[in-house]
C-alpha cells in the first residue's frame, strides 16, 4: 500500500495564554487620581466626610490630600470647609486641548507647503529650558538627527527652543533658563545670555529663528512661533531641518518663507492671527534646574551623516 505522505501530524497545543501583569499603581497618585474624579463629577462643593464615603478612604488620608491639593490649586475649600476642583484643572484642560488641535493642524498643513515637502518638519513645544517634540515627519534625506515624538533638546540650541523663547521677555527667558552656562551640544552653541539675548531680538524682528549647527554638525534649522487663540505667548513652534552642505541663498529663502507660512497656516486655524514679527510678552514659566557644565549629549539619538 502507498505511503500517505500528505498527512501532517496533529497540530502542537497551543500554550495557555498569559494573563498580562497589571502595572503596578503608586497609591498616593490612585488616590488623588480618584479624589480629582469625585471633585470634577459633583455638582457642588463636598465635605471632607461625604469625600470619604465616596472614597471609602480614612477621613485623615482625605485631608492631606485635600490641604495639597488646595494648596496647589488643584482643589478649593469654601468657608464651610467644602472642597470642589480648583482653577489648576483648566490649565491642563486647555493645554490637552490645544496640543491636540495643534497637532492636526500641523499634521493638515505640513504637506500642503511645497517648498517643505521632501524636508524633515518638527513641532515642539517649550517645556523650562527644553523644547519636546509633538509631532515629527520625516523628510526624503536622513539627517545627523533622528527627530521623536517626546524627544527633547535644550531649547537654545534649537530653531523652534529660540523661536519661543524670543516670545517671551528677557526676564522670563532667563526664569525658564536657570542660572549658570548654558548647555550646547556642538562648537556652534550660544554662550551667554547676553549672546542669547542679541539673538532674540534679532528673531523678533525677522519673525523666524535660525539653528546654524548648534544641534549637529552639518545640519540647519530654521523654525517660526505658533500662537494660540489668546495670542500673548508662543504655545508652540515648527521647525524644518535640512543638511547645510550645498545649501544655496534661493533655497534657504524658500525653506524661511515655506515654515513660517506654515506658522502663519497653524496660527489661523487656532483663532489667533498670523504673526509678521515675534512681539515679546510678559509669561509666567517654571523655572527647571539645570545641571551647567560642558556640552550635554542629545535625548534624541544622533546618528552619523
Amino acid at each position: 500500500m502507498p505511503r500517505d505522505t500528505d498527512r501532517s501530524p496533529p497540530p502542537a497545543p497551543s500554550p495557555s495564554p498569559r494573563t498580562p501583569r497589571a502595572p503596578r499603581l503608586v497609591p498616593a497618585v490612585e488616590r488623588t487620581s480618584r479624589l480629582l474624579d469625585v471633585l470634577a463629577d459633583a455638582h457642588e462643593p463636598l465635605s471632607l466626610a461625604e469625600l470619604a464615603r465616596r472614597l471609602s478612604l480614612p477621613r485623615s488620608s482625605l485631608h492631606g490630600l485635600l490641604v495639597t491639593l488646595v494648596e496647589l490649586d488643584l482643589a478649593r475649600r469654601n468657608d464651610e470647609a467644602e472642597f470642589s476642583l480648583g482653577p489648576r484643572a483648566l490649565r491642563w484642560a486647555d493645554a490637552f486641548t490645544a496640543q491636540s488641535d495643534l497637532m492636526r493642524a500641523f499634521e493638515s498643513h505640513a504637506r500642503r507647503i511645497a517648498a517643505l515637502g521632501t524636508e524633515t518638519l518638527m513641532l515642539a513645544t517649550l517645556d523650562g529650558s527644553d523644547v519636546t517634540y509633538l509631532a515629527c515627519r520625516q523628510g526624503s534625506r536622513p539627517l545627523a538627527v533622528n527627530f521623536r515624538v517626546g524627544g527633547r533638546f535644550p531649547a537654545v540650541c534649537t530653531s523652534s527652543g529660540k523661536a519661543m523663547l524670543a516670545s517671551l521677555e528677557d526676564k522670563a527667558v532667563r526664569l525658564a533658563l536657570g542660572d549658570g552656562p548654558l548647555p550646547r551640544l556642538t562648537r556652534h552653541g550660544i554662550t551667554s545670555l547676553a549672546a542669547l539675548r542679541r539673538q532674540l531680538g534679532d528673531i523678533r524682528q525677522d519673525g523666524h529663528a535660525i539653528d546654524d549647527e548648534e544641534t549637529a554638525e552639518g545640519m540647519q534649522c530654521f523654525g517660526a512661533p505658533v500662537f494660540g487663540a489668546r495670542g500673548t505667548t508662543a504655545v508652540a513652534a515648527v521647525a524644518v531641518s535640512v543638511i547645510k552642505a550645498g545649501l544655496t541663498a534661493k533655497r534657504r529663502a524658500e525653506l524661511v518663507q515655506g515654515i513660517r507660512q506654515l506658522a502663519a497656516n497653524i496660527c489661523t486655524e487656532l483663532g489667533a492671527p498670523p504673526p509678521a514679527t515675534i512681539t515679546a510678552r510678559p509669561h509666567q514659566i517654571s523655572p527647571k534646574r539645570r545641571i551647567s557644565g560642558p556640552p550635554r549629549t542629545s535625548r534624541i539619538t544622533i546618528n552619523p551623516l
